[in-house]
């Protein structure tokens, strides 16, 4: 998530870390030190020409990265990418901010955590002001105040997304995952939003999934979410995803806020680190697929299909048709962010102390390298000193395969230009009973359930069947009912007249009619095999209840 602030970690002050410690004595002139590591990984990747601004679509790795789940300051994405509309000249004279940003990882305020990686779909309305994760999921959890929470639709009628992000099934170790943002033309465009006279754009972005048991669209952002903020700033009309194409090139990278990390100073004056127990999926060779077939599309790849066959035209197949698409070239190299402090302290241009960091040096254990000329991924060798150890992990569906443990122990090494953190084997670590001793784990209290209102434009018209419950593999259970389309929550607050949302109810249900869970949409991967989703999210609609309908999740607590 990357993702968010809650969702966006790339715009969001750090937290201090947090670490408790046995009660195992310790050198008053040399403390254990809490501290954190973060940064990102990056992906060294080729543009595309402007005309390809009708989204994007890629498979990453899914994969428990931490050994064990540290606890509520735990904050990182898997790789993903920021989706930023092309930009309009002349650029704002303030700050501006806003894309599609979600992904897979785990964040502070996620309830129901496990080593197994979520899903969040991350779309940022302007400067923070709301964010929308899924159906139901945004910024805080206040009904009163929305902000995001009513921003994105639900569209399939076979997937349940639970408010606390979309589950994939327990032990995924290095499969996969399909997704991307398209656009589909589901509204029409609008001279007025909420009544005052600034348009609204007709590009509905749309997650469309592709995993092991099931496939296509999944859910949207409503256009209103991005333009609703022009009723107060007529300066900004345009530049929002609602009415933009996206930018065609886009940065990759895997962005970690926080991995629990503890430091000391040995005798002889030189600072050792410690992180948690970190993971990467391995095959047979050594090599972790991070990110395969990233794709920019033109509007011919679905848009210009779907639009005609709204319009009376033929039905559109929805296949995302790669001829429409630049696959990007993946080049070797890319920074492998992660740092730790050194202990000193900086003054930085605002006049406050800022601690100083070193990247690790991650070449002495792992490349950073172009797998074919479409993956990103690393290449774990034979490191010295036994600095790598494989831990199993692997999920039985492809033999060879499991996690390897990177290095856990670090040396600051200040002897060359480059100040760095190399790893060390744990033998070489004067003060690694004092490290060992850290804990990197923290008490979690009981989650709270997130409860949906009961009246409003939850009750009026209401659903049509349930409720009913899914047990999912975290430990939650998901209480849902079923809508028809255009009467769910989120559309009721869409800025749609009652004519529109017909309108919209009739286009939905040309599409489920014809796009099933089963066809293929995205561009299939051509290597790996594919994540699935946890199988307790997978649903069938009600007799009478398969066309038009939709389950919308009004509940989630722990069992």
């Amino acid at each position: 998530m990357l993702h968010r602030s809650t969702i966006c970690i790339a715009l969001v002050a750090l937290i201090p870390a947090f670490l408790a410690t046995t009660g195992a004595t310790q050198d008053a002139d040399a403390p254990l030190e809490a501290t954190e590591c973060h940064g990102y990984l990056q992906v060294p990747i080729d543009g595309a020409p402007e005309e390809y601004g009708g989204g994007f679509s890629m498979h990453v790795a899914a994969w428990p990265m931490l050994a064990e789940h540290p606890g509520p300051r735990y904050q990182t994405g898997l790789f993903s990418t920021w989706m930023f509309p092309a930009p309009v000249e002349p650029e704002p004279d303030d700050w501006f901010y806003t894309d599609i940003e979600g992904g897979l990882g785990w964040w502070r305020d996620t309830r129901f955590p496990t080593t197994t990686p979520k899903f969040i779909m991350g779309g940022v309305a302007h400067n923070f002001r709301a964010w929308a994760n899924g159906p139901g999921a945004g910024k805080g959890r206040d009904w009163d105040e929305p902000a995001g929470k009513y921003g994105v639709a639900q569209l399939s009628p076979w997937i349940l997304w639970p408010p606390d992000g979309l589950n994939l099934a327990q032990g995924t170790s290095g499969e996969l995952l399909g997704y991307g943002y398209l656009p589909l033309p589901l509204t029409e465009a609008k001279a007025t939003t909420a009544g005052h006279e600034v348009p609204t754009g007709d590009r509905s972005w749309t997650l469309f999934l592709d995993a092991a048991n099931f496939k296509g669209p999944v859910a949207f952002f409503t256009p209103f979410f991005f333009s609703e903020v022009t009723i107060e700033r007529t300066d900004l009309v345009g530049r929002f995803l609602d009415s933009q194409p996206s930018e065609s090139s886009r940065p990759i990278s895997m962005e970690t806020q926080h991995i629990p990390a503890a430091t000391a100073q040995g005798d002889d004056g030189v600072l050792y680190a410690r992180i948690a127990d970190t993971r990467f999926p391995v095959d047979a060779k050594g090599d972790a697929v991070m990110v395969h077939r990233h794709t920019s599309y033109t509007d011919a790849a679905l848009w210009n299909d779907v639009a005609a066959w709204f319009a009376g035209g033929e039905a559109a197949s929805g296949r995302i048709t790669p001829e429409h698409g630049h696959v990007h070239t993946i080049r070797d190299g890319g920074n492998w962010g992660w740092s730790l402090p050194t202990g000193e302290l900086r003054t930085n241009a605002e006049g406050r102390d800022e601690e100083v960091r070193a990247q690790i040096a991650r070449e002495v254990f792992a490349e950073s390298v172009a797998l074919d000329e479409h993956t990103f991924g690393y290449r774990f060798g034979a490191a010295p000193g036994g600095l790598l150890e494989r831990v199993g992990g692997a999920s039985g569906r492809v033999a060879g395969r499991g996690l390897v443990r990177v290095p856990e122990y670090y040396r600051l090494d200040t002897s060359n230009d480059r100040t760095s953190w190399v790893p060390v084997p744990a033998g070489d670590v004067p003060v690694r009973e004092r490290l060992a001793a850290a804990r990197f784990v923290e008490p979690r209290p009981a989650p709270e359930p997130y409860v949906t209102p009961e009246d409003g434009c939850w009750a009026e018209p209401g659903p049509v069947a349930g409720p009913f419950t899914a047990e999912l593999g975290d430990g939650s259970v998901v209480t849902y009912s079923w809508y028809r389309f255009a009467d769910q929550p989120a559309l009721q607050n869409a800025d749609l007249t009652a004519g529109e949302r017909e309108e919209l109810q009739r286009r939905v249900e040309l599409l489920h009619r014809s796009w099933t869970r089963d066809q293929q949409y995205l561009p299939p991967a051509t290597t790996g095999t594919l994540a699935a989703i946890d199988p307790a999210l997978i649903v069938e609609p009600p007799a009478g209840f398969e066309v038009g309908y939709v389950p919308i999740a009004t509940r989630q607590a722990a069992r």
